[in-house]
């Protein structure tokens, strides 16, 4: 039987009382709606206040905001260097900027972003930070839920938290590859390429290094606000430093789904023109692959992150 929590006063997402915008707590556990900005001409004054309740919300978002790649990316520069996009290449002119389409006519079994996970953990300098932006959405489902995974580890036992806390998780694009090929069409899309591998005799010296991945630390620490936060999810982890696989899957198995629990999440219903941001050091998510028959067109930046420590 898995523990059913309710985090009541571990966690406090009331917004602060900022003097350039406005932040409406989304739901207890994280998440926010910031107002009164327009990103195209975000004031420094602003941006330092965006910034803040992004790290003290987890996620935030923004309505109404018909801004262009070139501004896209000039708003995520304002949290650092760009990162290596592990599945996507640029939109012509935007190398940074990621397109993240699934047309109407695509069956695949699943889609770009599904099962919870933090962005791309395989990779030696995961990202920090995710900038997503809606075009076209379905007129219902293509949601995209978001955990607490710092709510998550303060919500599990003392002698937990002890047992855990030196070790490593091993992350890997295995098991998404795998399930790429199995269940995507292939055509020029994220989860389309990989799908197209399946008649390949050998991946490329580039999947080959995302599929044997790193190990970063299950507990890691925020490099700004010191935060502990649970880094681990069900899509990527795969093992655990120094553990066999029948001995680490049990552990995995468990961090993921209690990391996941309905108290621990907020949900965001697409409209055009919205932009969402999330730190992946501090929260998980997914996106749900309900919209057979309809045109989602979203793009993407992300921004980034040190070696996990």
């Amino acid at each position: 039987m898995r523990r059913v929590l309710h985090p009541t006063g571990q966690f406090d997402n009331h917004a602060k009382p900022y003097q350039h915008i406005e932040a409406l707590p989304l739901a207890a556990a994280l998440g926010a709606e910031i107002r009164g900005v327009n990103l195209a001409q975000v004031s420094e004054a602003q941006f330092v206040e965006i910034r803040d309740a992004l790290y003290r919300h987890k996620m935030i978002f923004f309505r109404g905001q018909k801004i262009t790649h070139a501004e896209h990316e000039a708003f995520s520069l304002g949290f650092g260097p760009f990162a290596e996009d592990a599945y996507t290449k640029g939109v012509p002119g935007h190398a940074n900027v990621h397109p993240l389409i699934k047309e109407a006519d695509d069956k695949s079994k699943m889609v770009f972003g599904e099962g919870w996970h933090t962005d791309s953990p395989f990779m030696p300098k995961p990202p920090a930070i995710t900038a997503l932006r809606s075009i076209e959405v379905p007129p219902f489902g293509g949601d995209t839920q978001w955990a607490n995974s710092a709510l998550a580890l303060a919500s599990l036992s003392p002698a937990y938290q002890k047992m855990i806390a030196g070790l490593r998780t091993h992350f890997s694009m295995r098991d998404v590859l795998a399930s790429a090929q199995a269940g995507a069409e292939e055509r020029d899309s994220p989860l389309g390429r990989l799908a197209s591998t399946k008649h390949t005799g050998q991946l490329s010296e580039d999947l080959q290094r995302k599929v044997r991945g790193n190990f970063h630390p299950m507990v890691r620490t925020h490099p700004v606000t010191g935060e502990k936060a649970l880094y681990l999810d069900g899509a990527y982890a795969i093992g655990i430093e120094g553990f066999d696989e029948f001995e680490a899957a049990p552990i995995i198995d468990y961090l993921a789904n209690h990391l996941v629990q309905a108290a621990f999440t907020c949900r965001l219903r697409w409209e055009p023109d919205m932009l969402a941001i999330w730190d992946n050091r501090l929260c998980v998510h997914q996106a749900f692959n309900d919209y057979h028959g309809y045109r989602r067109e979203l793009y993407r930046t992300t921004v980034v992150g040190e070696v996990p420590a």
